[in-house]
């Protein structure tokens, strides 16, 4: 059995509206409730607050606090794991220390197994059913269909998403794996956002600039909204009525551009993977290509360079290909970029030259080879995985097999759902079922 992640937009009627509404503050308020346990019984008393100990008070809670009686038990039981959850990676030096959430940065809640809830689909459009609440319209198609397990509930700029965790059965997992056993080599860039070569063919796809093209609209609306009352909540002054409007309109142009990447992102990585079961292109730290330029050192050039390649995606297009790759049973090759240095190799001799950014064609000076340099440098990475680059081998360390987990054991755990329930059997001796649940702040998969 296999987990996936479906997503559905959800269409409430008004009522509905409201009690999604209402749920969602009443875990905001749970969630705050537990943040200021764990600090007050610290501070005042040096002692540490567990997962475990707020749990078993849940039952109180709802005698003192009556309405949370009406909303499922392991839902509550997950908001408090949130909790423990940021607690852990803040102990562990992966994040800040937890603070108290407002509404608007409380997304949703999830329920971590199949109960106060069902659905009522087979991928394609249909209907939630939420206990307490009512029946919602859902439209969205999943790729796969399978045994629903989990479920969470997210407000994004005013609209809700139900994301549905399935299990998939082997079986129906395998029969989806139809695709050639071709091996595709790709370089990702700013000019041409892809650039692919399979040894017989080449070709270029280029940038969609879809920022770029909304930045304009985007500086009209940053300036008209610095010339309404902005909030200020450190002097208690509310945002005015025209303020909130224009704020929506960024919102709304945000949402579409990030639309556009992501459904293009989703085509270009199908399209490849529809002949190729190997993918190979260089190892790109995303994190690090983007970071500000130090003092000094032509900052404007930096972020207009961190703007465009945060525009192309290109760490979305390469998770979205290890995650398709995965499915299909595929590989995915990563090529060490410093020791290969693609850009400044020739895939003819292996005759190494630097580049500048500004020089577009590849001109070898020891073989007289000519290609586009992007091009060029896919051809160097196919070459260096087929083992006949001049001059290189390929390591076999250095090759990443998108469907193992090797990679997933260099991740620092912060806990989880699945380990929470690992130790509550081991501490009862007896098993307590499945508890097991998706990520926590955003709809990711867990």
């Amino acid at each position: 059995m296999a987990l996936r992640r479906a997503t559905f937009r959800l269409y409430p009627n008004k009522q509905v509206s409201e009690m999604l509404h209402y749920h969602r503050q009443l875990h905001k308020d749970l969630y705050n409730a537990a943040v200021s346990n764990r600090i007050t019984s610290y501070k005042k008393f040096g002692k540490s607050v567990s997962y475990f100990e707020q749990q078993n008070c849940l039952p109180d809670f709802k005698e003192v606090w009556i309405e949370y009686k009406e909303i499922n038990s392991q839902a509550l039981q997950a908001t408090l794991k949130r909790v423990d959850f940021a607690f852990q990676r803040f102990f562990k030096g992966l994040a800040k220390y937890p603070r108290f959430k407002s509404i608007r940065h409380y997304s949703g809640w999830t329920y971590p197994s199949f109960t106060g809830w069902k659905v009522h689909s087979t991928g394609d459009k249909g209907y939630l059913e939420l206990s307490k609440i009512g029946q919602i319209q859902m439209r969205g198609k999943a790729r796969l269909w399978g045994h629903p397990k989990a479920l969470d509930i997210v407000n994004r700029n005013g609209q809700w998403y139900a994301s549905i965790v399935l299990e998939i059965d082997d079986t129906l997992l395998k029969n989806s794996r139809k695709t050639d056993n071709g091996v595709m080599a790709i370089d990702l860039g700013c000019n041409d956002a892809i650039a692919w070569t399979n040894g017989e063919e080449n070709g270029l796809v280029a940038a969609p600039r879809f920022f770029r093209k909304a930045e304009q609209r985007n500086k009209q609306l940053g300036k008209a909204k610095r010339r309404k009352r902005a909030p200020n909540f450190k002097k208690k002054v509310k945002a005015s009525i025209r303020w909130k409007k224009t704020q929506k309109l960024v919102s709304k142009l945000n949402r579409k551009v990030a639309n556009q990447r992501q459904n293009f992102v989703h085509q270009e990585t199908t399209r490849i993977i529809s002949g190729n079961s190997t993918v190979v292109t260089e190892k790109l730290e995303v994190k690090n290509m983007s970071a500000k330029a130090k003092k000094g050192k032509r900052k404007k050039q930096k972020a207009g360079l961190n703007k465009s390649i945060l525009d192309v995606g290109m760490g979305m297009i390469r998770d979205a290909l290890k995650a398709k790759l995965s499915d299909i049973g595929g590989l995915f090759v990563e090529v060490p970029t410093r020791q290969v240095k693609p850009s400044q190799t020739c895939p003819k001799c292996g005759n190494q030259e630097k580049k500048s950014l500004a020089e577009r064609t590849h001109v070898c000076h020891n073989c007289g080879y000519t290609q586009q340099r992007d091009i060029a440098a896919a051809e160097v990475m196919l070459l260096w995985y087929s083992n006949n680059l001049q001059g290189l081998g390929t390591s076999l360390s250095d090759v990443d097999d998108s469907s193992s987990t090797s990679n997933t054991s260099k991740r620092k755990n912060a806990g989880s759902m699945k380990q929470l329930g690992r130790a509550k059997r081991q501490k009862s001796q007896a098993p307590l079922g499945d508890v097991e649940t998706p990520g926590s702040n955003e709809v990711s998969q867990g």
